[in-house]
């Protein structure tokens, strides 16, 4: 089972969270990219666009923050943090 925590933050306080889950026989990259989407559908958020910073974070430990620089519209919060929690 594939789970990835979506969370917003604004000042340092969590303002919004959810957790998809996608029991699909897929690939990672296939199952993140349509986490993210849910992600935002659910929290009502534009998608980001991923940054080589992103990347390079996400591949590393498996996390990584959208900042404003990610987003073509303004963002009424700090970041977008997602995060694999369990694969």
């Amino acid at each position: 089972m594939f789970r990835m925590w979506g969370r917003i933050f604004k000042d340092n306080h969590m303002l919004a969270d959810t957790v998809i889950s996608d029991p699909a026989d897929d690939t990672r990259t296939h199952k993140v990219f349509r986490a993210l989407e849910e992600i935002c559908m659910e929290l009502d958020l534009q998608k980001p666009i991923w940054l080589d910073q992103n990347v390079r974070d996400f591949q590393r430990v498996a996390k990584t923050r959208f900042r404003q620089d990610s987003f073509i519209e303004t963002i009424p919060f700090d970041y977008l943090e997602i995060q694999i929690i369990e694969e």
